[in-house]
């Protein structure tokens, strides 16, 4: 069994509106708006060896995402990039996660706050792997199509890593593990296949990969690291639209994202998948990449 450790009761250090604060000093109060109204915005990072993994991408999508939920984060880029290494080395995690988050105050309770403060934090733990398949790592993951849509993006910010948003993957999470599977398969607004939970999805068909175009839903870091990877490895990668019809043609499925990194599917619903050759290339592939040590240049 499992032993929970609850997240609010931990030794450690959170940066939390310009200080590094011990674990469990780093509180917010019960009235902000971001637990309220979702208004809040963040990132989930890997740290390998020491090192945040594509850690400007994020901090540039942090920032970005601030702006689509109408708030600025209010610090620089290189701020951002600063604070994340700082809390890294504060907490001495050499594999683990950073997890960003901004959100809205309590100064204003209602719908409309334009003047609440922004709050930013940043915490990391070690979380060396997310997925633990039921049916063991030799068979993958199981994924359950669920009831649960992603929507259309004229009705949310999709493309913004926003609390609320994951509502919906929490609630098909949920339904997939009462019902014996390790996650979901969410279907867009039209009816496609659009991704898991929380993590982008591939398909591999006669050496071909396919994903899903990504309208409904985020178009993860770790989705466009995979991408460009298996272009570099000489396979055709095509963005397109999936029907849940054609999931039984396909060879091998996988799904990516910065805490799943590459993660075989074995089944979804009642279609059965070898881990095929392409996901154990691409698996080992993003391995060996997120472990590169970074270029240093030689000062002038």
């Amino acid at each position: 069994m499992t032993t929970l450790i609850p997240f609010d009761d931990r030794d450690g250090y959170i940066w939390m509106d310009g200080k590094m604060l011990p674990w469990r000093d780093a509180t917010m109060h019960v009235l902000s708006h971001g637990l309220h109204y979702g208004s809040s915005v963040f990132e989930g990072e890997r740290v390998y060896g020491g090192t945040i993994f594509k850690l400007r991408e994020h901090s540039e999508r942090l920032i970005r995402s601030g702006e689509m939920l109408d708030f600025k984060i209010p610090m620089t880029l290189k701020e951002i990039e600063d604070v994340s290494r700082e809390v890294v080395e504060a907490n001495k995690i050499t594999d683990g996660y950073v997890r960003p988050v901004a959100w809205r105050g309590s100064e204003q309770m209602a719908v409309s706050a334009p003047l609440a403060t922004i709050h930013v934090a940043f915490a990391c733990w070690q979380w060396p792997k997310y997925f633990f398949p039921k049916a063991g790592e030799n068979k993958g993951l199981a994924l359950k199509t669920s009831e649960w849509r992603r929507p259309d993006p004229r009705t949310m910010p999709v493309q913004s890593k926003a609390s609320g948003i994951y509502t919906i993957g929490t609630l098909a999470k949920h339904a997939a593990d009462k019902a014996g599977y390790d996650d979901a398969l969410l279907l867009d607004y039209k009816g496609r296949v659009a991704e898991s939970s929380g993590s982008n999805l591939f398909a591999v068909k006669d050496g071909m990969l396919k994903t899903p175009v990504p309208e409904c839903f985020l178009n993860g870091i770790t989705r466009q690291t995979i991408i460009k990877l298996a272009r570099d490895m000489g396979y055709k990668v095509e963005e397109t639209i999936i029907m849940p019809e054609e999931l039984a043609d396909f060879d091998e499925i996988f799904v990516t994202g910065t805490a799943a990194e590459v993660a075989a599917v074995g089944k979804i619903d009642d279609i059965e998948y070898e881990i095929g050759p392409i996901t154990k290339a691409l698996e080992k592939a993003y391995g060996d990449l997120v472990r590169q040590k970074p270029k240093t240049t030689a000062a002038a």
